[in-house]
């Protein structure tokens, strides 16, 4: 296999094959990015965080182990049979016994050891001034990698060794499984063997964790606690003996002999159980303990021994025992200072509503506070908000109402909330992103955040609210800040924010002239008539608006009868309003009877085009009328067609519609083959089928909107939104107005 041992630290990632080896540098030593960071101001450094060296070669850290990947296809005579590092070093083990010392994180070759054992194994201690080397067949010996002048290597050999690991805190300490035996060295002298057959996991602290790997291995998906066991060596078993059963005194002389961090602390959780202060004091000085040394002091200030042992109980983590110490002295007060210290607040409500603590309001409302957050922590938005009810805490409801959205009880907090309080504007900010525009501007304005209140109308498109709250204080017309935002959303094309932003603002004439704009842009592309009738539609719908508004709002009906405040072109656009909608109907219309074979009806209704040659191209006009005429084989009609065909801008156009003409009536006179004539029910002139307009009264009938013809009948539809008309017989299977889409009631 490609890999044959991998060894981790805490800063690097180191792996090999047989030739090569690989180390990543997950993390950083801060003085060596230090270092980096001023080399790299200097000069272009490339990445070290990966590195690539075969074990022939011999780096120097300097810049060596780049990415070279053909390094991996190079061989070797002596290949690698494992790798083991410390934080300072690594260590390579060769076939041929060689021991290559590497210095982390530098990467460099310092030193080779020349061995007679071929290793498949090794652990470094602590230090790293030894290390043991297990042989495939299993036999375990000490190499020291600094010898002084005159010394040699430790003559130590143990058969049958499958794992082994040195203590974290104590060079000198060697756990190693011997068969089903673990046995734990200080220096070469071995303890009392355990039986164990577990893998060691861990040693410090004087105590070893096993795994046993082949029990869990067995039910991988349930692995039981009793898998990894806890085993203590000798010198902690008997320094519990000796405090057990001889005291404190006598064990202490042990432990000088035997010193350990373990063992003083050991030692001074013993002397503090008997309150024995000094003796605590002297060993949680030899253990380096600070925190101990500081209880002490604290011990030595309290005037009793029941309130030294509720602070032991509380330092060693009783915590049940040093409140209950503290109840039986009836100082419920210090039972409730513990439990604040513990941040345990649901005990500490509990002991304030058992009475005498000495509670106030002010610990009331920070506990409520804290179990509010510690709900909020887990996302328990709901249970938080009842505490925060409790200590009536205004900034976390509002988060958590938010959170809730429970925008009815947010905004209920606003009467709740003092004026001017900056709170309002967090709860008009919440309000505001959710559309809440009505709540967002009445905190503003309980707020003094009159402008901004009206800024966040206009933001969330609600001008008629923006225009009452400026009236109800005294502000300047929003007409200004109206004209000035539509202005800005013109320039960035956005019309048809414009148009609503007009709509909103109850500015219906402005978005219906932006409107009819926008369908004028339309109308240049001849396949979007559609389109193009759809935006005429809508520019129309909103002078509908205008007119309904002017009629229900009574000071604006008296002010337009009084100061005749519509400009003659906002008249003429009120008058016309359909022109364009009718327009691209008959349009469409034409060339939907067209193709469904009705000819007779398509080229009556392009006739009716005729008159709308200031919304349609004029091209688009006689080109459709031609078209039709030709095929209802009325030629007269379909020449005069061509006659303004032929007199269009473009030259190349005019060409060919020439060369068509041509083609066409060289073949076919100039007549109608066919005239029907209508009845004018004014005079007794007639019409033509095609016409609307009698020629001796000059009566002009509306067309039909569903056939396109002239409507003579006194009975007919009319639609209630754009007023226009049709036959009673062809609506009956229509839904919706055939021009506005309105329902038909």
């Amino acid at each position: 296999p490609w890999t044959v041992s991998v060894t981790l630290t805490n800063s690097c990632v180191i792996a090999s094959n047989q030739t090569t080896l690989y180390m990543w540098q997950y993390k950083m030593n801060k003085r060596l990015a230090a270092l980096d960071l001023a080399q790299a101001v200097n000069a272009k450094r490339k990445d070290k965080s990966e590195r690539l060296v075969h074990v022939d070669d011999t780096p120097s850290g300097a810049g060596e182990g780049s990415m070279d990947y053909k390094i991996l296809n190079r061989a070797t005579h002596d290949t690698i049979t494992c790798i083991k590092a410390s934080e300072r070093l690594l260590i390579v083990a060769r076939q041929s016994g060689v021991l290559q010392l590497y210095t982390l994180p530098r990467f460099s070759l310092d030193h080779r050891y020349q061995t007679n054992v071929t290793a498949s194994k090794i652990a470094i201690n602590c230090n790293a001034t030894r290390i043991s080397i297990i042989n495939p067949d299993g036999l375990m010996s000490f190499f020291d990698l600094y010898l002084k002048e005159g010394e040699s290597q430790p003559k130590f050999e143990r058969k049958d060794v499958w794992d082994m690991r040195w203590a974290d805190d104590n060079p000198d300490l060697l756990a190693m499984m011997e068969k089903t035996r673990m046995y734990v060295f200080k220096g070469t002298d071995p303890e009392e063997p355990i039986l164990s057959s577990g893998y060691i996991c861990e040693f410090s602290g004087l105590q070893i964790r096993s795994a046993l790997l082949d029990e869990i291995i067995r039910d991988p998906e349930q692995p039981s606690r009793e898998n990894i066991m806890d085993l203590e060596i000798k010198s902690l078993r008997d320094t519990r003996e000796l405090l057990d059963k001889v005291g404190i005194h006598d064990a202490y002389q042990f432990i000088e002999d035997n010193s350990h961090p373990r063992l003083w602390r050991l030692l001074a959780e013993s002397a503090l159980e008997q309150l024995q202060l000094e003796m605590a004091e002297r060993a949680f000085v030899r253990s380096q303990d600070y925190q101990g040394i500081q209880l002490v002091k604290r011990l030595h200030k309290l005037d009793s021994e029941n309130k030294q042992s509720a602070e032991i109980a509380a330092y060693q983590g009783r915590y049940e025992a040093a409140e209950r110490l503290y109840l039986d002295m009836d100082r419920r007060d210090l039972a409730v200072q513990l439990r604040v210290k513990l941040g345990d607040w649901f005990r500490v409500v509990q002991l304030l509503k058992s009475g005498g603590a000495g509670g106030n309001d002010t610990l009331y409302q920070k506990a409520w506070n804290a179990i509010g957050d510690y709900y909020a922590d887990r996302l328990k938005w709901s249970s938080a908000v009842s505490y925060y009810q409790q200590s009536q805490n205004m900034e976390k409801l509002v988060e958590c109402y938010y959170l809730l959205e429970d925008y009815d009880k947010l905004s209920g907090l606003i009467e709740q909330v003092p004026d001017n309080n900056a709170l309002l504007e967090n709860i008009a900010s919440k309000c505001a992103s959710v559309g809440m525009c009505h709540e967002a501007s009445r905190a503003l304005v309980k707020s003094n955040k009159v402008k901004e209140a009206v800024d966040c109308c206009v933001a969330l498109n609600q001008w008629d609210r923006a225009v009452e709250i400026a009236h109800e204080h005294n502000m300047s017309s929003v007409d200004e800040l109206l004209a000035k935002y539509a202005a800005h959303l013109l320039e960035k094309g956005k019309l048809l924010d414009a148009i609503e932003l007009y709509r909103k603002a109850n500015h219906y004439i402005d978005a219906a002239k932006l409107m009819f704009k926008l369908a004028a842009e339309s109308s240049e592309i001849p396949s979007h008539a559609l389109r193009t009738k759809k935006l005429y539609v809508l520019g129309a719908m909103l002078v509908e608006q205008y007119n309904t508004h002017i009629m229900s709002d009574r000071s604006a009906l008296d002010s337009l009868i009084h100061t005749n405040s519509v400009s003659i072109e906002d008249s003429r656009l009120i008058d016309n309003a359909w022109r364009g909608a009718e327009g691209y109907h008959f349009l469409l219309l034409a060339q939907r009877q067209l193709y469904e074979g009705f000819t007779d009806a398509a080229l009556r209704t392009a006739h009716a085009l005729v008159d709308y040659e200031d919304v349609i191209p004029t091209e688009t006009i006689y080109a459709i009328i031609a078209l039709t005429a030709t095929i209802a084989r009325s030629f007269g009609t379909c020449s005069n067609a061509f006659i303004k065909l032929e007199n269009v801008e473009s030259e190349e156009s005019r060409a060919e519609y020439e060369q068509l003409a041509v083609e066409i009536f060289t073949r076919y006179p100039p007549r109608d083959s066919r005239t029907q004539k209508i009845e004018c029910t004014n005079c007794e002139g007639s019409i033509t089928d095609y016409g609307n307009t009698c020629s001796i009264c000059d009566t002009k009938y509306p067309r039909c909107i569903v056939t396109g013809a002239p409507l003579t009948s006194v009975h007919f539809w009319q639609c209630d939104t754009c007023k226009h008309r049709a036959q009673e017989t062809d609506i009956v299977s229509f839904s919706t107005c055939p021009l506005c889409h309105t329902l038909i009631a």
